[in-house]
């Protein structure tokens, strides 16, 4: 299900989408009509922008909230212009399985945009390297953050992100045992417990990020 304000976008984007073999079951302009639709036939994932009719403040990223509240088996992928790292807070709660913040100017192609939906659907989470890093930028004093190199960072932004090992290789070019082991320093530095889930690490990220 598409939520998002320009006609044209919205139209370019759903063709785009099912292109790919996405199907898309709605398309809608406001969170008002965003939320009936959802009731009334609950999609697999919701991709909405976080700046919608009336106001063009957070209405997107609010109805957002209240699809995880009211129907925590739908995926929710909130796309935005801007690093909002309050809100996209906000929108992981408790429970981050299955939703997504991206920045729309991070997005590449419409394959980087299926495989973010694709992983929210099975229960990722995808957060936006610059999100993330903006949210490390919002650390308190003596936060074991500080103790991470560089490098770190950037893998541990990847991480959030939900890639994989293998990926956070291919992505930053360094070799898969490089990246085992600036894994293996970032979850000793910050005391969390190495798992082989990928998930799970990532939501133990998240929930780092959180606290």
């Amino acid at each position: 299900m598409l939520a998002e304000d320009s006609a044209l976008f919205r139209q370019g984007l759903a063709r785009l989408l099912a292109d790919s073999g996405i199907t898309v079951s709605a398309e809608v302009g406001d969170a008002a009509a965003l939320l009936s639709a959802v009731e009334a036939d609950p999609p697999d994932v919701v991709l909405v922008d976080v700046r919608m009719p009336p106001g063009y403040a957070v209405e997107g990223l609010e109805a957002a909230r209240r699809i995880r509240d009211g129907h925590p088996a739908v995926g929710v992928l909130v796309l935005s212009h801007h690093i909002e790292a309050d809100h996209a807070i906000g929108l992981l709660g408790d429970d981050a399985r299955g939703v997504g913040y991206l920045l729309k100017d991070g997005l590449s192609d419409v394959a980087e945009l299926t495989d973010a939906l694709r992983r929210v659907h099975g229960g990722a989470v995808v957060i936006d390297p610059d999100v993330v890093i903006r949210l490390l930028g919002k650390r308190r004093r003596n936060n074991p953050v500080d103790r991470l190199s560089d490098r770190e960072r950037q893998v541990l932004a990847l991480m959030a992100e939900g890639r994989s090992n293998q990926a956070i290789s291919r992505r930053l070019r360094l070799s898969p045992k490089t990246v085992e082991t600036h894994v293996h320093n970032i979850f000793q530095r910050l005391g969390l417990a190495v798992a082989e889930d990928d998930h799970r690490r990532v939501l133990a990220v998240l929930t780092y990020l959180r606290s």
